[in-house]
């Protein structure tokens, strides 16, 4: 849980007075344009930046001012930071070289990620033999052989190219929902987002401008520029001319009169309002239907 965070960078705000609450076991995703605060706020998470004010809570533990390796934090990064050096088993069981585990123990739970990941066989290759997809497989397993109870990524599949991307959004999915840890995602991808999240909160200017599962978003922004930052939408002025047992009869200049489902929001006869329809949501008839 998040309470009341912000985080200012000079006079920049760069968080603003964010309250935010992320169910255990759930695909999180922070969505919004370059500068938005979403890095930042993760980087909060993390303990790589300490806030001006607010509190941060895992599970009931205030984690506020702990230290990045004393949280029960992981994070996976955009430049995967694999050891050249070493072969995949040992970068994924890089994390676990302080437990005291006895070899077998250290070499099946290496084995047990290495085909989580689906990587068995793999485990003698160095970093230069993987595909960017493979090499980003092998940064998740070394996240998650820790057990971090929060796993953080900051756009992780943006160094992959579209097709591989598409298939790693899946993969992600499936691997999360698999291991049963929070994931909280950091995008700019409208697409990815929405694809892959339970809920997604929308940010802006250090902001959250919403929070709601990828359908909600899509179907009922709850302002402007959440319907704009979605998909592609239409907008037009209209007049409110009556409203009758959750239905609003409108007025516009460019389409006369047109009636809308209104029951969640109360609107007074000739108010003015912004309508946004979506290009798939209009059908065109040579007569009236």
């Amino acid at each position: 849980m998040v309470d009341g965070i912000t985080k200012t960078f000079g006079s920049v705000v760069a968080v603003d007075n964010i309250n935010l609450e992320i169910k255990q076991g759930e695909f999180f995703s922070l969505l919004g344009a370059s500068g938005c605060g979403k890095t930042t706020l993760l980087r909060l998470l993390a303990g790589f930046e300490k806030p001006d004010k607010g509190r941060i809570f895992i599970e009931g533990e205030d984690i506020t001012y702990l230290i990045p390796n004393k949280r029960p934090t992981n994070m996976v990064f955009q430049n995967y930071a694999i050891f050249p050096h070493m072969d995949v088993a040992s970068n994924i069981g890089y994390g676990l070289r302080k437990e005291k585990l006895s070899n077998k123990e250290l070499h099946h739970r290496i084995d047990h990620y290495l085909e989580l990941i689906k990587l068995s066989g793999y485990g003698n290759r160095k970093a230069d033999q993987l595909s960017g997809g493979q090499r980003q497989r092998v940064a998740l397993a070394r996240a998650l052989i820790m057990q971090p109870k929060v796993l953080l990524l900051d756009e992780p599949l943006g160094a992959l190219d579209k097709q591989l991307r598409a298939n790693m959004q899946i993969e992600l999915r499936s691997l999360q929902k698999d291991v049963g840890i929070t994931f909280v995602f950091v995008t700019h991808d409208q697409e990815e987002s929405l694809s892959m999240s339970d809920r997604v909160a929308v940010m802006s200017n250090g902001k959250i401008l919403q929070v709601s599962s990828p359908d909600e978003l899509y179907e009922k922004p709850e302002n402007e520029e959440v319907a704009n930052f979605i998909g592609t939408i239409n907008f037009f002025d209209a007049t409110v001319s009556s409203t009758n047992n959750g239905i609003c009869s409108l007025k516009s200049k460019y389409l006369g009169m047109i009636q809308t489902n209104c029951k969640n929001n109360v609107y007074s006869t000739g108010e003015e309002v912004l309508v946004g329809i979506r290009p798939e949501k209009l059908n065109l008839h040579v007569n009236k239907p």
